[in-house]
């Protein structure tokens, strides 16, 4: 594993400290670790969003749609 070392003003390891304390964390690089993991995943959820939002319509969501996903499942339509 590499090292980073990361300067903080005191205000921010206060918080970075009550966080590892109060949240259960071995050691502020987990917290660290644990935000960096967040944020990645926070920015694939947005390219998902953005690469629908560019994407074509699909079809419309109506009550014959969802009965075709329930027959392609095998189950009961109403």
């Amino acid at each position: 594993m590499a090292t980073m070392n990361i300067s903080l003003p005191q205000p921010l390891k206060s918080f970075v400290d009550e966080q590892v304390t109060g949240r259960g964390y071995g050691t502020s690089s987990e917290y660290v670790r644990e935000l960096i993991r967040k944020d990645q995943d926070r920015q694939r959820l947005r390219a998902m969003v953005l690469a629908g939002a560019e994407s074509a319509l699909g079809p419309v969501a109506d009550k014959a749609y969802f009965d075709g996903l329930r027959a392609l499942a095998g189950l009961p339509t109403d």
